[in-house]
Parts: structure tokens; sequence; C-alpha cells
């Protein structure tokens, strides 16, 4: 693949985390207070369900299975984890701990997909951890055991969801939104019986809420997902796990220019790190370019397809 058109491919799939670092200021200014859960289903249910509807593909055979796997470790339990994590953890230390999963995507990766760890990968995780550091630590932030063991609980799941998804691939004739369909409907279901037991449903909801449950399940579900598991098919795991470093990225800048947070010289020295790490990271020479970087799929020998059928 050309260069530019790497660049472009990175691009779109930093698309996602950029869109997630929105969360916070949608959590803040749009949705009820104290519903980190309720905001978690509702962000991956209607939006997996919806796929379902319109894609009308179930899995079959082992797709099952890894369907319900995948499901787990990038929705229902990443989600679950990472509001654990905020919820005993000031919000940059929970951000920093999550930051790690680059260095577990490039242990996973060396084991399952066999990638040769470089130097330079390795410089780009420590860049990129040290970047983060600088955005969002501050010097009063407390440590918590739980909240620590969950952030890298949730690192841990999302590391994971990154390499295998990037080991299996998707099985033939399944596009990229179904895919995302059955993930995004097996973290709802997982985290809709954990919600309605730790923060039942809401007596109240205004027009403001309903606006920002849409945003989260359209565009931070639906529409992010969608080109996040599309660039884990198309880039390496661990150039895609990097872009990760874009959602704390935004968070800051939009924390900025929309609520007038303070930027200090130390967050953008933090930022301009991370943007470095990035750039460390995203494959430059053909060698490290996939090989499937046409709607990569499972050969038919060694996965079953997916079965029609009305939902």
């Amino acid at each position: 693949m050309k260069g530019n058109r790497l660049a472009l491919e990175s691009a779109l799939t930093a698309l996602a985390p950029a869109v997630w670092g929105s969360t916070y200021l949608v959590t803040t200014e749009l949705l009820p207070p104290g519903r980190p859960l309720l905001a978690s289903t509702v962000r991956a249910l209607p939006a997996g369900l919806a796929l379902l509807a319109l894609g009308r593909v179930l899995p079959r055979g082992v797709w099952w299975w890894r369907a319900l796997v995948l499901g787990v470790l990038n929705i229902g339990a990443f989600f679950y984890l990472l509001f654990v994590a905020a919820y005993h953890l000031p919000g940059g230390v929970a951000a920093l701990v999550v930051a790690v999963q680059p260095m577990m995507v490039l242990l996973l990766a060396a084991l399952l997909l066999k990638d040769r760890i470089q130097r330079l990968q390795v410089a780009a995780c420590v860049l990129g951890v040290a970047g983060v550091a600088l955005l969002v630590l501050q010097p009063q932030a407390g440590l918590d055991a739980v909240g620590i063991l969950a952030g890298l609980g949730g690192a841990v799941c999302m590391a994971s969801g990154i390499v295998l998804t990037k080991r299996w691939g998707r099985p033939e004739g399944v596009g990229v939104l179904t895919f995302t369909g059955w993930q995004l409907t097996v973290g709802g279901l997982v985290l809709a019986p954990v919600t309605l037991a730790a923060e039942g449903l809401p007596s109240h909801i205004t027009g403001t809420n309903v606006t920002g449950f849409a945003y989260l399940s359209v565009i931070g579900a639906l529409f992010a997902y969608a080109i996040w598991f599309r660039g884990i098919g198309r880039l390496p795991a661990l150039a895609v796990s990097m872009l990760g470093f874009a959602s704390p990225l935004t968070a800051t800048v939009l924390g900025y220019l929309v609520l007038g947070q303070a930027l200090t010289p130390l967050q953008m020295a933090g930022a301009l790190a991370v943007i470095g790490a990035v750039v460390l990271a995203q494959p430059g020479r053909r060698r490290d370019v996939p090989a499937a970087i046409e709607e990569p799929v499972s050969h038919a020998s060694e996965h079953a397809p997916a079965t029609r059928g009305k939902l």
C-alpha cells in the first residue's frame, strides 16, 4: 500500500477514538448524572440491534462463540471495567492506566499474530503513555487498588479484543456493519442486567438526555466502532491500538474549547508527545503493511460462514 493510502486509513480509523474522546463532554453536559452503566448500555444495545435488523445476518458455527468473546471483550467487559476505574480513580489516573494497552497489544500480537517487536514500537508506546500522563494527571491524583485493577482489566480486554479481531478477521460474506452489530448487541446484552441491578432506570428523562443518548449510540457506537473494526482489519494491530491515544487528546482539547478548562504548557507538551507516539507507531515500510487490505475476511476453509435469517 502506498504511504498516502496508509495515512488515509490511519486518519479514518483515528476518528473512532477521537469520537470517544467527546464522551466525557457529552456525559457531563447532556446525560443524567450518576448513570454510567445506563449510558454504556444505551450506547451499545440500540445501535447493535439496529445493525442486526439492517444486515439480517446471524453468526453461524464457531462465529457464535467468537462473536460472544469479541462482544464481551470489546464492549461489555471493557465498558464496565472502565466505569469501575473511573469511579475509584481520578479521571486522569484512570485514563493513564488504560493507556498501557498498546504495550499489551504489542505482547499479544507477538504471541498470537507472530508480529516482531521492534525497538521503535516500544519507544512509541512509552512516549504515548508519558504523553497521556502529562495530559491528564494532576498533582493531587490519588490511587486505589480496586480502580487500578479495574483499569488494567479494561486495558487487557481492549488489547485482547484488538488482537483477536485481527487474528480471526470476519466470516466470509459478512460486512463490517453486521460484524459491528454482533459485538454491540452482545456487549449491550451483557451490560443490561448489570445496569438494572446496579442503577435501575431513571424516573425522568429530558430532551437533552435523549440527545446525549442518541449521540452516544449513533455516533459513539454505531459509527465509531464500525470504522474502528474496519481499521483493525486494514492496519497492524499496534498501529490501531496507538490511535487510541487520540481519545484523551480529544477530551483535553474539547475541555479547553468548550468547557473553558485551562491548558497548561505541560499538557501541550503531552499532546505533542501523544501525536509523536502515534506517528512513530504507524507502518512506514511495505513489510509493515498487512497483506489483506481490501475488506479482510476469514478463509472459508477455516471458519463457518454466517447465515441469513429474519431476526
